[in-house]
């Protein structure tokens, strides 16, 4: 589905529009985009997360994660990561550069933790092993412990966006950066 988005401006104000929409529907394709981070070993780990919320004014993505993930580490240390989103319906890849904050504790927290704590969800985050730690019985993994969540929220401010849409026969990419934007070959 080719767009006619003519200006950055247009195209940026229906990106973020698109992801709003993942942050709230289920079935929208952005709703789980891949998130890479810098592991120790100088390699690139990937993996699908949630988007949990949008703040487009502020240009933030919010997702939440195990605190003793090993992508909390990875983030604590170099805290540039980037999203990858793919949707086939409107056949658009977006790519957006982000710091990412941690944060454990505080009214913030304890509002998300609030939602999360009454879905089915919420046994992840009050589960008695790490993810990606050895697990001889994986039927224990779903085993809550009683006590603390280890429930973290990652805040990610978009500090650059690479946009790309293919077309039949034309294809379109832009980096839109918040002061600039430029044409890109697809």
């Amino acid at each position: 589905m080719q767009t006619n988005f003519q200006t950055p401006e247009e195209i940026r104000q229906h990106i973020w529009k698109e992801l709003g929409r993942a942050s709230r529907d289920r079935h929208h394709a952005w709703r789980t985009p891949v998130l890479a981070t810098a592991a120790d070993n100088g390699l690139v780990n990937a993996r699908t997360v949630v988007l949990r919320e949008v703040d487009a004014t502020l240009g933030k993505l919010v997702v939440f994660t195990d605190s003793r993930s090993p992508k909390v580490s990875e983030i604590g240390k170099q805290q540039t990561a980037l999203f990858v989103f793919w949707s086939s319906r409107l056949s658009w890849q977006l790519r957006a550069r982000v710091n990412i904050s941690i944060q454990t504790s505080g009214p913030e927290v304890d509002a998300y933790w609030q939602q999360v704590s009454h879905s089915a969800g919420a046994k992840d985050y009050l589960a008695q092993t790490a993810p990606g730690s050895a697990c001889p019985d994986p039927a224990k993994t779903a085993e809550a412990s009683p006590g603390i969540p280890h429930f973290a929220v990652l805040s990610a401010q978009v500090t650059e966006l690479d946009w790309l849409e293919l077309g039949r026969g034309n294809h379109r990419r832009a980096r839109i950066l918040a002061d600039r934007w430029e044409w890109l070959t697809p």
